[in-house]
Parts: C-alpha cells; sequence; structure tokens
C-alpha cells in the first residue's frame, strides 16, 4: 500500500491539478464526515488526500448582486447562521439544517452533501428546485453545472478526473417568490430521508404562479429534476386542485427501491404528500415576500 499523501492547496485550480496528476485513488476533503468513516470502514483507501478547507473562494458565503454565491467547502452552520441567506433562501436553509446534528453541520459542507452522491442528500432537492448552479474546476478549464447533474447514481457524479465542484450560484430571486423543503424520516433526528422535497416558486402580483421547480430525493437513483410537477403549478393560483395535480406529478416521477426505511408504494405515496405540504409553505412564504 502507498503511503498517504497530504496537500493543502490555496486555490481550486491547485486541487484541480493534484487531483488530476494523482496516480491512485484520491478524494476530497472537505468536512470531512463522509470521507472518514468510509476510510475506517475500508470503504476507501486513498493514497491522495487533497484538504480544500484552506482555499477562499471555496469557503466563502456572498451575494453577488442578489444572487449568492455558497463555496462548496463552506461548513452547514456557516450557511444556517447566515441570516441574510436565511432570509434569501429559506427552503435551501430547511434542508442545511437537516443534515445531521449541530456536530455534524459544524463540519460537514454542502459541497460534500452533494458530491458523496446519496439520493438521499437533504441540500439536493432543495438546491435543484432553487436552481443552483456548480462551479467545477477542473484541467480544462471550469465550467457551470446544474445541480440536478452532478450525480449520475448513488455514490457517483458526473465529474471527470480531476474536477472539484468549488462553489454553487443561487440565482437573484424575483419578488413574491418562496421556497421550502420538507423530507419523511423514520426517526425525527439524525436519520436520512425515505423521501425528500424541494419547491420553489413564484408568483405574480394576483398572486398566481408564474414559475415554479421541483426537486425530489430519495426516490430515485439520483435526485431528480420533476418539470412536470411544476408545471402543475404554473398558470394557477396554488389552490386545491393544483396541489392535487402536484402531487400526483410528483408520484409519477418516483422509481424508488423497497428497503428497511420503505417500501416502493409508501415512497411514491409520500412525495406526493410532501410536495403538495412543501409547495403550501413555499406559497406562504411567497405570498410574504416582497
Amino acid at each position: 500500500m502507498s503511503a498517504l499523501r497530504y496537500e493543502t492547496p490555496t486555490t481550486a485550480a491547485a486541487a484541480a491539478t493534484l487531483l488530476a496528476a494523482a496516480g491512485g485513488p484520491a478524494r476530497v476533503l472537505a468536512g470531512g464526515t463522509d470521507l472518514l468513516i468510509q476510510m475506517r470502514s475500508g470503504m476507501v483507501a486513498p493514497e491522495l488526500i487533497v484538504d480544500v478547507k484552506g482555499i477562499p473562494e471555496m469557503t466563502a458565503v456572498a451575494s453577488e448582486g442578489g444572487a449568492w454565491r455558497i463555496g462548496a467547502a463552506v461548513p452547514c452552520m456557516a450557511l444556517v447562521d447566515n441570516a441574510a441567506f436565511v432570509a434569501a433562501w429559506p427552503g435551501v436553509a430547511d434542508a442545511v439544517r437537516l443534515i445531521g446534528s449541530i456536530q455534524v453541520k459544524g463540519r460537514a459542507s454542502v459541497g460534500g452533501n452533494v458530491c458523496n452522491a446519496s439520493p438521499a442528500a437533504d441540500s439536493v432537492p432543495a438546491l435543484i428546485a432553487a436552481g443552483a448552479i456548480a462551479r467545477v474546476v477542473g484541467p480544462g478549464g471550469t465550467r457551470e453545472v446544474p445541480v440536478a447533474e452532478i450525480a449520475s447514481g448513488p455514490g457517483r457524479t458526473h465529474l471527470a478526473k480531476g474536477e472539484i465542484v468549488a462553489s454553487f450560484l443561487l440565482p437573484a430571486r424575483a419578488p413574491r417568490s418562496g421556497d421550502a423543503y420538507l423530507r419523511f424520516t423514520p426517526r425525527t433526528e439524525m436519520d436520512i430521508a425515505v423521501v425528500g422535497v424541494g419547491i420553489n416558486l413564484t408568483l405574480d402580483a394576483a398572486g398566481a404562479c408564474t414559475a415554479a421547480r421541483v426537486g425530489l430525493g430519495a426516490v430515485a437513483e439520483r435526485a431528480l429534476l420533476v418539470p412536470e410537477a411544476a408545471a402543475a403549478l404554473v398558470g394557477t393560483r396554488v389552490d386545491d386542485a393544483a396541489l392535487a395535480a402536484l402531487a400526483a406529478a410528483a408520484s409519477a416521477a418516483c422509481r424508488p427501491i423497497d428497503d428497511k426505511r420503505g417500501t416502493k408504494a409508501f415512497r411514491i405515496k409520500v412525495a406526493g404528500v410532501l410536495a403538495r405540504r412543501a409547495a403550501a409553505i413555499a406559497l406562504a412564504r411567497a405570498r410574504g415576500a416582497h
């Protein structure tokens, strides 16, 4: 077994160069809440660890002309403690708050939650609903990738060798916009989602929905963007009929597995129920936004 190398680059480009040049297994260390467990259990045995916590662009949270740029290595607690961010994107904050215990959130990063590629990751459906774009840095330069297109399956991503997610951009919000995230778990704390639903919508001055996005988690091999569910809301006042159509479309998009946390039928049903509830919360927030 080769000796373990530990590197601490100061730019995302330098991190990408290290990862691209690695001759054996390499891993990124942000919070380490997944990586260290995987190493201790023998699931992974990296020859290179690239610690990205010293990279300014990956550890900053900043407003950019109404949009928000979140460094991929920002600890979850730093994000949910940012009052301005929570006011702008309460649904994303809802999701991030559910990532483990307070102690875990003090270390875990949103970038890690996305790139670990768990179908049940809490932040991902909320980021998908928000229309978040990942800035990916690699040997070939920088590219922008919708968060919905990062994961390819459980534990797998579409990132090429040497590529690293440096940050996420959440777009500027239109007036009268609201978002929400809800999940179902067998226990109330520190469990993974059986179903997770993120909803983001915008109303016009008359109260009709003019735009919407719906993200589903834990109901397929990766988190899903569901345009059909969003279409059920657009052009309506998000009334009971629209919510029923939303629930049906959310359930129809599911392709879950049976496991010890829930059956396929249960997940499909709960996806529709949670979509209705999350849409009601997003609607109330949109009505209170100006």
